[in-house]
């Protein structure tokens, strides 16, 4: 919901008519950079290969974030509530990878060459898959409340830079 209330400060401050398409497409590309991690966490038996994707994915969505903040705010107000609002958006993907790496330990060790187990960089379905009723419910929230409004926000963007 952080995402999509996100979404709705873009919308308010009518990012079309400012930062337009360009901060758009940073946005796309942060979404991207959570959905990797969280796609191979729900799907993937949790090792070292995944907490390093994790890891890259994090730094990279951090990279992104202050990216899509320093153009932005060249080009618009940024209000507070959207500011808090980033400030969630960069501690949610924080706070799951340090449960998923307080919870792997060993592994998240083994990066390191430290730890009683050796470092597994293998893809390997979940053993015991997640409930598919969770996994489809958490995919259809992401994407009416991820990906298609995000999406729009591109499509409108692109359509008001073509009117200009």
């Amino acid at each position: 919901m952080a995402g999509f209330a996100d979404y709705l400060c873009h919308r308010a401050t009518r990012i079309e008519l400012t930062s337009g398409y360009k901060e758009s497409l940073l946005h796309l590309l942060m979404l991207a950079e959570i959905g990797i991690p969280l796609m191979a966490a729900m799907f993937f038996e949790i090792n070292a290969l995944i907490i390093a994707i994790m890891i890259v994915c994090f730094v990279l969505h951090q990279l992104t974030a202050w990216w899509d903040t320093t153009f932005a705010s060249q080009k618009r107000t940024i209000p507070p509530i959207e500011q808090h609002v980033h400030s969630f958006l960069e501690l949610m993907p924080l706070t799951a990878m340090l449960i998923v790496t307080a919870l792997n330990w060993p592994q998240f060790l083994s990066l390191w060459g430290l730890g009683p187990e050796a470092a597994r960089y293998d893809l390997v379905l979940k053993q015991h898959p997640l409930p598919w009723q969770f996994v489809a419910g958490f995919l259809s929230a992401s994407v009416l409340f991820e990906v298609l409004p995000f999406l729009e926000e591109f499509v409108r963007s692109l359509r008001s830079r073509k009117q200009a």
